[in-house]
């Protein structure tokens, strides 16, 4: 049984199930990257090619279409894999965080730093299958350190929650200031 040359292991393509949806998104992307390269990235006339501060978006942002076009060329001509379906649910699955964290944002002006960052903490960890009391008691105290480490002393400009205006003048000083 002879052995594969190193040049030809070198060059050896493993494919994974998700990877022509990968080339078809990285192409898309690398094709809307290139037509905003005339307004992003203009050329400046008189100078210098190598002293354009367009010469190297534009060699990087063609070069990724290249590649993205090579890639999902040799995607095409490969053997159909199965499960690219489960493969993209799989990648989809790392929006739900993203969401998480618009929510949070969007929450935060609302109800305010502190309550906002405790009830996500837990939530979080609660979504992450913990159900201990002491690890969610944990976590909601962590979140409240978190708030008057970063509001308090370091002085962070969080905008304050819209519900603590109607809180009692001397808490609500408080809250604006700490939580």
């Amino acid at each position: 049984m002879s052995r594969p040359s190193t040049l030809r292991r070198l060059f050896e393509r493993r494919r994974h199930a998700g990877d022509l949806v990968f080339a078809v998104a990285f192409l898309a992307l690398s094709l809307f990257l290139a037509s905003r390269l005339g307004t992003e990235a203009p050329w400046v006339k008189g100078m210098k090619i190598m002293a354009q501060p367009a010469f190297w978006p534009h060699v990087s942002v063609i070069a990724m279409v290249v590649f993205a076009a090579l890639h999902l060329v040799s995607g095409l001509i490969s053997r159909r894999m199965p499960g690219r379906l489960s493969e993209v649910a799989f990648w989809l699955r790392s929006v739900e965080f993203a969401l998480w964290f618009m929510a949070y944002v969007f929450v935060v002006p609302w109800a305010g730093y502190l309550p906002t960052t405790m009830v996500f903490a837990v939530a979080l960890t609660l979504r992450a299958g913990y159900r201990d009391r002491a690890t969610l008691v944990a976590l909601a105290l962590t979140g409240a350190v978190i708030v008057v480490v970063f509001r308090g002393f370091l002085q962070v400009k969080i905008p304050a929650g819209a519900l603590y205006q109607y809180l009692p003048d001397g808490l609500r000083g408080i809250a604006l200031t700490w939580l």
